[in-house]
């Protein structure tokens, strides 16, 4: 959305104090503007709010916390669970006295609306006039709800509110629960933006929180829900990849794989800035493939990142080693990072982040997802994944990255089996591997299924995994029926015998 109003003071904007929803609003909140920020409890209000405080204080602006229904000592509580210092920050407490809660002390002439909520605005303007904020939050309108017990009451009280801030330079954020149905006779629309945050316990794993501009009047923001988590230290939030907003790379030609025989199966290699997907059964030799790619691109000087789904940090890289690719050193020299994700734990916001803070800040030009299975299948709740990997796949290919996907199929020799993530179409190459029973061996056999842009060989051959990777033979000429698992062989049998002791099967 875009600002109507031109001028300056329009265009002011107040950082939040958390850089990821600062970049969802372009910069920060409207200055000198009332904002109300929702949610049910424990999605992170509380955080967010002082983490809007601790940016003015930070920037040596005069800051004001109204609580009226947590303690100051409970305020302080949270600051010092994420390590924070209030220093710089007024905390006014106006939580009911001993005194108003006891049963001779109740009103029986005047409705407690009309006498403790008016007692209530009166002290926090007499707060405000008497401090001059820059910045203010006022926890919560649920206690200011029940103390009016009137939602005209309320709606009025809160417009009064803010035509009250009208002039006097103090950004506002008003802290509320998710609203009913009726919306207290649309408070929402009262604020000049309205910011909603939630909270989704899933049936395994970490909840997940997300975050939604509901509105921003003059401003333009990025739509949608973004995931963010709260750690010690406050909210981290995840923009939404909008992939379109990232300008267009140019880039290079083929991207090898260090090995001459799998870079003629492709055409001279892999080119730069696409993703190829390598599907296969489990053990078939995925993970050593792009593992093979890697290391070849981590000795050319480019750095590599590889993010493991299944397999375990400690296994991956003993298993590399075994095959005499050895990853310590390029890990040591920061041109491979080898990164495990429990996707229990991170939500598919989080992942897009984690990829494109390695693609900004580390230059990495490689990315291996290993595996789409593992990450489909351990967040089934999620919805519109594929989105997610559709935005991330298509802002690698914008920043000239290029990305190798592994996909395990259901069974070994299972040919025509449905592809479990559907992803297929996201890939500008795809490589299948299978395996296949000749003289009474399962053997490995590599073909290339796509290749978007350039030619490739249409053959199938088989491979090998040895020492240093890939070792892979002439085309399967004498085979037909190769990728059903069970091929026939039309050649002749007296050289598939004599294949048959550790040989090569005859082409």
């Amino acid at each position: 959305m875009g600002a109507t109003d031109g001028s300056a003071a329009a265009r002011a904007r107040v950082p939040t104090g958390v850089r990821g929803l600062d970049d969802i609003l372009q910069g920060g909140l409207p200055a000198d503007q009332l904002f109300l920020l929702e949610g049910a409890p424990g999605t992170g209000k509380t955080t967010l709010a002082l983490q809007f405080l601790l940016e003015g204080a930070r920037r040596g602006e005069r800051c004001l916390y109204v609580t009226l229904a947590e303690t100051a000592r409970e305020v302080r509580l949270v600051a010092h669970s994420h390590e924070w210092s209030l220093d710089g920050i007024d905390i006014l407490e106006l939580a009911p006295p001993d005194e108003v809660l006891k049963p001779e002390m109740q009103y029986t002439v005047f409705h407690p609306s009309d006498v403790e909520l008016g007692q209530t605005m009166r002290r926090i303007y007499d707060e405000i006039e008497q401090r001059r904020p820059a910045r203010l939050v006022l926890d919560s309108v649920s206690e200011m709800r029940i103390l009016a017990q009137d939602p005209l009451r309320l709606r009025r009280q809160m417009l009064a509110l803010k035509h009250f801030f009208t002039g006097r330079e103090c950004t506002v954020m008003v802290l509320d629960d998710v609203r009913s149905d009726n919306a207290d006779l649309q408070f929402g629309s009262i604020a000049h933006g309205v910011i909603q945050l939630e909270q989704i316990a899933l049936e395994y794993g970490a909840e997940r929180r997300r975050l939604r501009v509901l509105k921003m009047r003059g401003q333009w923001y990025r739509g949608g829900l973004h995931d963010f988590v709260i750690r010690t230290g406050g909210l981290v939030v995840f923009p939404r990849l909008v992939s379109a907003s990232h300008g267009l790379l140019p880039v290079g030609q083929f991207v090898s794989s260090g090995n001459p025989q799998v870079d003629l199966l492709l055409g001279g290699g892999l080119d730069d800035g696409t993703a190829t997907l390598i599907t296969g059964p489990a053990g078939v030799g995925k993970s050593v493939l792009c593992t093979q790619y890697a290391l070849a691109a981590a000795r050319r000087g480019e750095r590599v990142a590889i993010y493991l789904f299944d397999e375990r940090h400690r296994t991956f890289l003993a298993r590399a080693a075994g095959l005499g690719m050895e990853l310590d050193a390029e890990i040591e020299a920061g041109r491979i990072l080898v990164r495990q994700i429990d996707p229990a734990d991170v939500s598919p916001g989080e992942f897009s982040h984690i990829v494109m803070e390695a693609v900004e800040a580390q230059d990495v030009r490689l990315v291996v997802i290993d595996s789409l299975t593992g990450y489909m299948n351990a967040m089934p709740e999620e919805k519109l994944l594929k989105i997610h990997l559709h935005e991330l796949f298509t802002y690698l290919t914008i920043r000239g990255v290029t990305s190798l996907l592994t996909l395990a199929q259901a069974g070994p020799f299972e040919a025509t089996g449905g592809e479990p993530a559907q992803v297929s179409y996201l890939a500008d190459s795809i490589l299948l591997l299978r395996y296949f029973e000749a003289s009474g061996e399962v053997r490995q056999a590599v073909s290339v299924l796509k290749k978007r842009s350039g030619n490739h060989e249409h053959t199938i051959r088989e491979f090998r995994i040895g020492h240093g990777g890939y070792q892979v033979g002439d085309p399967l000429r004498s085979f037909q029926g190769v990728l059903t698992g069970v091929p026939e062989y039309i050649g002749n049998a007296a050289r598939l015998e004599a294949s048959h002791d550790g040989g090569r099967i005859p082409a």
